[in-house]
């Protein structure tokens, strides 16, 4: 009752923040990327010879298993060469979720919808959502591992990449919101962490999270759940 009489009240306009400065774009987050067009033919080389001996790690001995000595030993480099090129185990670990953080953002840029253009916003944030959640539930050791420190948690490109899309869908859905800061709300019911301790410790289904998130979406943009 009170959830019907909050959302029956009509919003006043929400006074929408100025972009700050040298907020990144889709494109320059692809252009920015330290992919191979950028990199000599034999740093490039290197790169994916210590990317695929970090996988190979993965697979046997799980995310544990991937350290700076442990990917140089497989790649049969010098240590100083992993550091060089990805900075620090985190940094390495990105670079892993790299490929599939590219693969997601094209399907919600030019993908076909409800994920990608053509579909209502609402419709393409309710996809997005579920998008995230089975991607992370796929990741999520590697995801966890990979998790950047407070310092870099909310700057780091990927997630700039997502926060930007939510925020452009909440405006044309709620443009009275503070779709800025409304928009870290929904990511962070989509956070890893989050994820973790509801499926693995708390032994909640998958699905019941996207159900939840269906509702999330309702509720936050004022819009009709889709009918079951």
């Amino acid at each position: 009752m009170l959830y019907a009489v909050f959302m029956s009240r009509a919003l006043p306009p929400f006074p929408q923040p100025q972009e700050p400065v040298g907020t990144p774009r889709f494109l320059e987050l692809e252009a920015a990327a330290p992919d191979e067009p950028c990199l000599r033919a034999d740093a490039a080389r290197n790169r994916a010879r210590l990317l695929e001996a970090a996988t190979r790690l993965i697979a046997e001995h799980g995310v544990a298993g991937v350290t700076m000595e442990a990917v140089a030993a497989a790649a049969q480099v010098g240590k100083g060469t992993v550091f060089r090129r990805f900075g620090d185990r985190t940094g390495l670990l990105m670079a892993l979720l790299d490929h599939s953080a590219r693969r997601l953002q094209a399907d919600f840029l030019a993908g076909p919808p409800p994920l990608g253009p053509g579909a209502p916003p609402v419709e393409r944030l309710r996809a997005f959502g579920t998008a995230v959640l089975y991607r992370t539930e796929e990741q999520l050791d590697l995801q966890l591992a990979a998790q950047p420190d407070p310092a870099r948690r909310f700057a780091n490109p990927p997630f700039a990449a997502l926060h930007m899309h939510v925020r452009m869908l909440l405006r044309q859905i709620v443009p009275d919101a503070d779709c800025d800061l409304l928009a870290h709300t929904l990511l962070d019911r989509l956070d890893p962490a989050l994820v973790h301790h509801l499926t693995r410790q708390r032994g909640i289904p998958l699905e019941r999270l996207e159900a939840g998130w269906t509702d999330l979406v309702a509720r936050v943009t004022r819009t009709e759940p889709p009918a079951c």
